[in-house]
């Protein structure tokens, strides 16, 4: 895989439990290697139990609620899949506005498996290419997509793979994908330096003031 740096990049996971072991720790731990800060979004607080195909997996703590964050906090966003994750994450509301207003910011989306579920409910679809598990494939072609039998399909500032059995063409694509359209400046991150070169330029002011007032005598 390129070695593309993510530093100051804040991606959003976006999982709740019976999400696929291996489609959220895999990605995430290759995004924070690559420097992004990663947190995990779901429908509430403490922990999410995965799945491993039928069987129970572990659990994962969840970062944020989805009520209580914005999408313009985050860079770039991640949906894992699983048979129960996004069935569950398409049924809320609050995700489904959190998706929509994620895409309509333009910021990049990677989703595998199951997931893309989540971007049929919230109407996203119509006239895109993706990949996805061939299971919902009939979902994805009813709500106006174009379903692709690829390991790995790039569409705009989509990226999304059939399922696990793609996990390198996947991390290849979303890695590229974030890195190379991930918005850096957050109207808050620019206000947060806004003000630091506001106070710079006051403090300066501060410092030469007596030394004006010496070079007058």
């Amino acid at each position: 895989m390129a070695r593309k740096t993510l530093r100051g990049i804040r991606v959003g996971v976006l999982a709740t439990d019976g999400f696929e072991q291996l489609e959220l720790t895999v990605p995430m731990k290759a995004l924070r290697k690559r420097g992004a800060q990663v947190d995990v979004i779901s429908l509430h607080e403490g922990k999410i139990r995965g799945m491993n195909l039928m069987y129970p997996g572990k659990k994962v703590p969840v970062d944020e609620t989805v009520d209580r964050v914005r999408p313009k906090s985050f860079d770039a966003l991640l949906i894992p899949g699983g048979f129960v994750n996004p069935d569950a994450l398409r049924q809320s509301e609050e995700v489904l506005d959190f998706v929509r207003d994620f895409e309509r910011l333009g910021r990049p989306i990677a989703t595998l498996c199951h997931g893309p579920w989540v971007l049929v409910s919230a109407g996203l679809v119509k006239g895109r290419r993706l990949a996805s598990w061939p299971g919902i494939k009939d979902d994805v072609r009813n709500a106006g997509g174009h379903w692709m039998d690829e390991p790995g399909v790039r569409d705009d500032r989509w990226f999304t793979s059939r399922g696990p059995h793609d996990m390198r063409h996947f991390l290849e694509g979303m890695v590229e994908l974030f890195a190379e359209h991930a918005p850096r400046n957050h109207p808050e991150k620019a206000r947060s330096r806004w003000g630091r070169w506001l106070v710079a330029a006051v403090l300066g002011m501060v410092a030469i003031r007596p030394l004006r007032t010496a070079l007058a005598r």
